[in-house]
């Protein structure tokens, strides 16, 4: 009890203070001014009926799907430390769960199930809704949480993206284990956004299926920077990461963009362009025939003549 009104004065004088300044002591403050909360009140996330239930996962139906995959993954190697995992939607709901059955009643009892809304304004300070909130990966430790009653709870949490790059869900582990240091915690953390970011790309991927995918070159060597590409070379769609890298938004890819173009390579005058492309078209097709000239000509609609005539203007014999 001492223990619980410790955490809430400690939470009001951060609050309060005009020189304290952190992640934390920011959430602090929404979860005061914004959400009118008070760190001593006893309370659990809110939870929708069964009916809300229904409709939330019909939306973020996509989520659910690319995601269940990962779950699976992601639980086999922390399901057993005493871990249980949420996938929720955009607005902090819970979507899927994962845990241990011996763990199951402990989560539910601080309302780590699926139903229940992990905004900042449902339940305060948490791994869920301070990542939403602030749009980044984050760990919330023990006293970190707002509520008295959630001090035991270490979460980390980092956010999905959809193939727009808006915000699509959460990805969370939670722990109640006493014994959980910060190396641990570390590797959670790298564990969930590695989780997260394939998911995203699963969105992505599946958002523009059929199409063909190029990694952006990125200063941080990040993998998840995509472009989606149309048979033309026109780009259909980027993710986040591509989108902050080449400063792309759905205006300038909804206006028809060239990936060359997205990509600031350099390329040749339209006449050279077009001798290109159908270079390049007939080396598929040679390819594909094993060199076989006659099939070739067959495969793109000519007589054997006019590829050879081809074959002599754009030196490929």
């Amino acid at each position: 009890m001492y223990e619980q009104s410790a955490h809430a004065d400690a939470v009001y004088a951060s609050a309060q203070s005009v020189a304290a300044s952190s992640t934390i002591v920011a959430s602090w403050r929404r979860c005061m001014t914004m959400h009118r909360l008070a760190p001593e009140e006893k309370r659990l996330p809110v939870r929708l009926s069964d009916q809300e239930f229904r409709l939330a996962r019909q939306q973020s139906e996509r989520l659910v799907v690319e995601a269940a995959d990962e779950l699976g993954r992601l639980f086999s190697t922390v399901g057993r430390a005493g871990c249980c995992l949420l996938l929720t939607d955009r607005d902090g709901i819970a979507l899927e769960r994962r845990g241990t059955a011996g763990d199951d009643q402990e989560f539910q009892n601080l309302g780590l199930w699926t139903g229940s809304v992990w905004t900042e304004a449902s339940i305060g300070t948490n791994g869920i809704g301070t990542a939403l909130a602030d749009d980044r990966a984050v760990t919330i430790v023990r006293d970190q949480h707002f509520f008295c009653s959630n001090i035991n709870l270490s979460c980390t949490t980092a956010p999905i993206r959809d193939h727009r790059g808006l915000m699509a869900g959460a990805l969370d582990v939670s722990t109640c284990r006493e014994d959980v240091n910060d190396v641990t915690l570390a590797i959670i953390y790298q564990t969930v956004r590695e989780a997260a970011m394939r998911i995203e790309l699963g969105l992505f991927r599946s958002a523009f299926a059929g199409a063909r995918f190029v990694m952006v070159p990125t200063d941080s060597g990040s993998t998840s920077a995509l472009l989606a590409v149309d048979r033309n070379d026109m780009l259909l769609g980027a993710t986040r990461a591509a989108r902050v890298a080449l400063k792309l938004d759905d205006n300038r890819i909804s206006a028809g963009v060239p990936a060359a173009d997205a990509l600031r390579e350099s390329h040749p005058g339209d006449e050279e362009a077009l001798q290109e492309a159908e270079r390049a078209a007939l080396l598929r097709a040679l390819s594909r025939a094993n060199g076989n000239v006659t099939q070739a000509a067959l495969a793109l609609g000519m007589n054997r003549a006019t590829l050879h005539r081809k074959m002599r203007k754009l030196d490929l014999h």
